[in-house]
């Protein structure tokens, strides 16, 4: 009994090597395929001692796979590269909307100076309108405080525009000072012709200093 007890634990311990075996070779020839250890030149002599030629140096031909670390650093390589690609279209990418931004901020900047010399021309018409505006006012009071026939003398030589200009101004500061218009006075001064080209003009025209 104690005999056959012996016999069982000796064919586990015969099949448990042999399993060990198997897992070993199978270890070195898959080792082997990935590169990582040269399997034939580390069994060479048991591939000779079973009459087959083993692979007496680690030497590598050209044309043979790489190692495992080569391998890495092919991948490791390219990722590095594709990241250098993706940075220098980002580069590319920041340019163009740079080049964007300079290009909205120089239109702006014209549109602005435009602007600007909008607002100067206005402010310079409107400063003149002001200026023609103080002018009138000042020779339609020198006209009405002087003699009628000689402020009709110096009206005769005015243009049709600024007779009309001073002829408005003149009734303006009259309401103004609730006194008299000296207007229809001159008027009646003028030649005929003038006078009626005068009143059609102020009838026909607003009221303007331009």
């Amino acid at each position: 009994m104690a005999s056959f007890g012996r016999s069982r634990v000796l064919g586990k311990i015969i099949v448990l090597l042999l399993l060990i075996m198997v897992l070993v070779g199978g270890g070195f020839v898959w080792f082997d395929y990935l590169n990582v250890i040269d399997a034939k030149t580390l069994l060479s002599p048991f591939y000779r001692f079973i009459g087959k030629e083993g692979r007496s140096s680690n030497t590598l031909e050209e044309d043979e796979f790489l190692s495992l670390d080569a391998e890495r650093l092919a991948i490791r390589l390219e990722a590095l590269e594709l990241r250098m690609l993706e940075l220098e279209k980002q580069e590319q990418d920041m340019q163009s909307r740079r080049g964007e931004i300079e290009q909205m901020a120089q239109a702006l900047e014209e549109r602005q100076k435009a602007l600007d010399e909008r607002e100067t021309s206005f402010s310079a018409l409107m400063q003149a309108a002001e200026t023609k505006s103080q002018n009138v006012e000042q020779v339609a009071r020198y006209l009405t405080g002087m003699p009628p026939q000689q402020a009709v003398g110096i009206i005769t030589e005015m243009e049709d525009q600024d007779a009309i200009d001073v002829f408005r101004k003149a009734e303006e500061l009259a309401q103004a000072e609730g006194t008299a218009s000296i207007v229809s006075y001159w008027m009646s001064l003028l030649p005929a012709e003038r006078a009626a080209a005068l009143q059609r003009k102020m009838v026909g025209r607003p009221a303007t200093l331009n």
